[in-house]
């Protein structure tokens, strides 16, 4: 038996699978479009892998995921294929409902088609596991609860508002065909392989490059950081055991304003990686006009998942912050290939 693992290149896809073969002898099929975000080099040490399958593709590709969900006899499809950046979504928002909403809705459509024609027993064993966010759930103020898998959604930008949409599909498809889904939400995540146009990626390669570390507004949005890995656990725990049609949130329980997360990590480069001039890494702390609907805080109540699956996250973000700081400092053959190209672009197009 296979699982089917799409957005496998990016960040959370590719540490999810790196996860999987590390606590599973399963056979993964892994799909990617390989845009900006989408990198073959985080899989690079399943080369030679007999029982991992690259595939190049869309999601939206009706007849190619068809055609891998037949051969490679999927059980279970975990869709982490999506554009997931904010600010990219503010400039260019049609990408967002292409990919998110319809990709999403013709996956759906794929899924389904294949799972209708299997048999009793693989028909119940079969999994589609929707990879979403916290930012569907709005923007909370200092004093609200964090969010619980009740909460209403409200998203404020055009990321969160087709992530919100990708959700309402999946859950649709569950209840009006039958679909066997299950959906996860999870806080912002951290470590290892993370596209460097994100806070923390984005801060240590400038730190060490001697460039300003931008800090939008007054820094003090609130995020709940969460451990890649911990996340990628998470995961498997709900494809194993989550209950169909049900969402599980997934937080690290670390809420940190993002002006501290940046402090943070600056004190570990002081230790780490002492500039030669004796001089500290947050000097190079620079405040840019904030982006537009900047939701104030996110904070993530994962109480159900821990109480109803038994997991909860096993980094604090203080272990966390320093392994990803550490993986950074020992791949910079990774990080250097990563800063060519579209990526330089985009970093002087918004932080300039």
């Amino acid at each position: 038996m296979t699982i089917l693992v799409t957005g496998a290149a990016g960040f959370i896809g590719s540490n999810f699978v790196l996860d999987w073969f590390a606590h599973s002898k399963e056979d993964v099929v892994s799909l990617d479009l390989l845009t900006y975000a989408g990198n073959l080099e985080n899989l690079s040490s399943l080369n030679n892998n007999p029982q991992h399958h690259f595939v190049r593709g869309n999601i939206g590709d009706r007849e190619l995921i068809s055609e891998i969900l037949k051969k490679h006899h999927v059980r279970a499809v975990v869709n982490f294929a999506a554009e997931s950046h904010v600010d990219r979504s503010i400039s260019g928002p049609g990408d967002f409902i292409e990919t998110n909403i319809v990709g999403t809705y013709n996956l759906l459509e794929s899924v389904r088609a294949f799972w209708e024609e299997l048999d009793g027993a693989s028909k119940k064993a079969f999994r589609f596991l929707h990879v979403s966010t916290d930012e569907v759930y709005g923007s909370l103020d200092k004093t609200h609860p964090a969010f619980c898998e009740t909460n209403r959604y409200e998203p404020n930008s055009p990321y969160s508002a087709s992530k919100a949409a990708s959700d309402h599909l999946v859950r649709a498809w569950h209840h009006t065909y039958g679909l066997p889904v299950l959906t996860t939400n999870c806080s912002n995540n951290y470590g290892p392989y993370h596209f460097p146009e994100k806070l923390i990626p984005l801060c240590i390669l400038n730190a060490l490059n001697g460039k300003p570390l931008p800090i939008y507004g007054d820094g003090q949005q609130i995020r709940d950081w969460l451990y890649v890995k911990d996340h990628c656990s998470a995961i498997r725990t709900v494809l194993e055991k989550g209950k169909l049609g049900e969402t599980y949130n997934v937080g690290g329980w670390n809420e940190m304003a993002n002006l501290d997360v940046v402090k943070t990590l600056c004190a570990i480069l002081d230790e780490l990686k002492p500039k030669a001039d004796g001089t500290k890494y947050e000097s190079q702390i620079t405040y840019v006009k904030d982006r537009p609907g900047h939701d104030r805080r996110y904070a993530i109540d994962a109480t159900k998942l821990e109480r109803e699956l038994g997991w909860k996250p096993n980094e604090t973000f203080e272990t966390g912050i320093r392994k990803t700081v550490e993986w950074y400092l020992s791949n910079q053959d990774w990080v250097n290939h990563v800063m060519s190209g579209e990526y330089k672009n985009w970093v002087e197009k918004h932080y300039a």
